[in-house]
């Protein structure tokens, strides 16, 4: 069992935690220094998130828009030209 842990964690239980504490010391000390806390990070990954679901959709409305404005002009010609050609 032993060495299936030590396969796992590519080292002995004992020199993994040292290393792992090693590496948050200085993560922790490199965030500190500029500004960051986990909490930032998680709220600035979801407004990254919602931006684009927004953008998307206001991209969507802007087509939707297009639609419209041409369709106001494209529907009743069509309709005019179909009465004009029925009568033949």
């Amino acid at each position: 069992m032993s060495d299936q842990v030590n396969r796992f964690l590519g080292d002995s239980l004992g020199r993994t935690l040292i290393k792992l504490v090693v590496v948050s010391l200085i993560v922790g000390f490199v965030m500190t220094v500029f500004g960051l806390t986990p909490w930032n990070i998680i709220y600035g990954f979801r407004d990254f998130i919602l931006e684009i679901w927004h953008r998307g959709f206001s991209a969507l409305g802007r087509v939707g828009d297009y639609l419209l404005l041409g369709a106001t002009i494209v529907i009743p010609l069509f309709l005019i030209l179909r009465l004009f050609s029925y009568h033949r």
